[in-house]
């Protein structure tokens, strides 16, 4: 069996709520599946939830983290200058930017190139392991290696979000930490430019990569 390696480049916000639910947003402006968004979100109660935009979008990101449901339709995010406003089912989510910090300047200095390679996963690894939550390479599940570099990082000041209808508090730290996969987001709230790739098993009894259908099917 042969692996394929899928690379996602973007943003990654996440967000802790007063009421315990904490929230993981992906913004993808460069993928296998072309421009799209989804949310991870983890109740307080530690019901895991996907929101993904597309029946292919949801099995190749449930086929890698772990979910205990998943939700599939549309999933937008809209930026007004340091405003991002994300909708997705019944989750509605507003978030501030606040400026880029001296952390932010230095990651915005690695180059995209060099960021999409395992040694400066690995390189980074140590440093990394310094903000609680955060780790760039590991596994999610048997026969995969994931690992992401951060090019950029601003602090989350303000959010306001809803549940189904109901308010889920203030604006928290993400902890405890999510538990979708081998990484979890900031404890700090924050939005996060990642360069993260997948490398995956590839099933030639079905004739696809990793058995789910190609972008656009």
């Amino acid at each position: 069996m042969g692996h394929e390696r899928l690379a996602f480049d973007g943003w990654i916000a996440g967000v802790g709520t007063g009421s315990g639910t904490r929230v993981v947003i992906g913004h993808w402006l460069r993928s296998p599946f072309g421009t799209f968004s989804d949310v991870m979100l983890e109740r307080a109660d530690g019901h895991r939830v996907l929101f993904a935009p597309t029946p292919p979008t949801a099995r190749c990101i449930a086929g890698v983290y772990h979910f205990d449901e998943v939700r599939t339709g549309p999933v937008t995010v809209r930026v007004s200058g340091t405003v991002w406003e994300v909708a997705a089912d019944s989750l509605a989510l507003r978030f501030t930017v606040g400026r880029r910090g001296p952390l932010g300047m230095a990651l915005r200095a690695v180059p995209r190139s060099l960021a999409r390679r395992p040694s400066w996963a690995a390189l980074a690894a140590l440093p990394a392991r310094a903000l609680p939550g955060v780790r760039t390479r590991g596994s999610s599940r048997p026969g995969h290696r994931q690992w992401y570099a951060a090019c950029d990082l601003f602090p989350i000041t303000h959010a306001v979000a809803s549940l189904e209808g109901t308010d889920l508090g203030p604006l928290a730290p993400v902890l405890p930490p999510v538990r979708f996969g081998f990484a979890s987001a900031p404890a700090a709230p924050s939005l996060v430019r990642v360069v993260s790739t997948i490398e995956r098993p590839v099933h030639p009894a079905d004739g696809r990569l990793g058995g789910t259908d190609a972008p656009g099917s």
